[in-house]
């Protein structure tokens, strides 16, 4: 909830009188817990209570990374109320499809007799953790297998030079979900965390689209 487009979202929505929300899942930032103990299942939760307990009225899910598909995940128990997602290098399925399918089989095989695999990271010194935990329990909550039935604007922002989520992952989001008002972004330079200036900016003004797409619903639906 202290990064770059989280604050920045924060700046945004304070500036035009908008309610903002942000946490931090089980094991991330400020939040409690062990970030190895952490599964799809857990932060899906956090998200759905957070989200139950501190808002009211009609939603806008913006979701980066893991994220995005945490924010897939809600809008399909809250799809009433969600009128509106921005995905950032969203990456439903990324423990099945981006972890699991990238791995050889030996490391396969270690993975599930050891219960965790170290991998180098990019982002940190220390190694990156896959647990057998988070590989089975993302599989209860796959999405890219079939038709993801969520109706409502979407915009996807992707960048063509992003390490870890491949902008053709982004496209075959965009084919599986049902809402006709889909829209992918892609930016040639851009990377994984989409933090430069230049990057915040477009964020924000899809925020604004959006924001005001839901407005002019809200005006059409009185009685919602």
């Amino acid at each position: 909830m202290g990064g770059t487009k989280a604050t920045a979202l924060a700046e945004h929505c304070r500036g035009r009188g908008r309610s903002f929300l942000r946490f931090d899942y089980f094991g991330h930032g400020a939040s409690s817990g062990d970030f190895l103990d952490g599964t799809i299942s857990q932060w899906t939760a956090d998200a759905l209570a957070v989200i139950d307990r501190l808002t009211e009225g009609s939603l806008i899910l913006v979701g980066s990374s893991m994220g995005g598909w945490i924010m897939l995940l809600v809008a399909l128990q809250r799809r009433q109320r969600v009128k509106g997602m921005i995905g950032i290098a969203a990456a439903p399925d990324f423990t099945e499809e981006l972890i699991w399918r990238g791995l050889s089989g030996g490391d396969q095989h270690r993975l599930m007799a050891q219960g965790r695999l170290e991998q180098p990271s990019e982002y940190s010194a220390e190694p990156y953790v896959i647990t057998r935990t988070l590989i089975e329990d993302g599989r209860r909550h796959l999405l890219l297998g079939g038709v993801i039935d969520l109706d409502m604007p979407v915009r996807l922002l992707q960048g063509m030079a992003d390490p870890d989520v491949p902008y053709r992952h982004a496209l075959r989001l965009v084919e599986k979900l049902a809402s006709r008002d889909v829209r992918l972004t892609l930016i040639k330079d851009g990377d994984h965390r989409l933090s430069r200036p230049q990057d915040l900016v477009l964020l924000c003004d899809t925020v604004a689209e959006l924001a005001q797409l839901s407005a002019a619903s809200n005006a059409r639906s009185p009685s919602r």
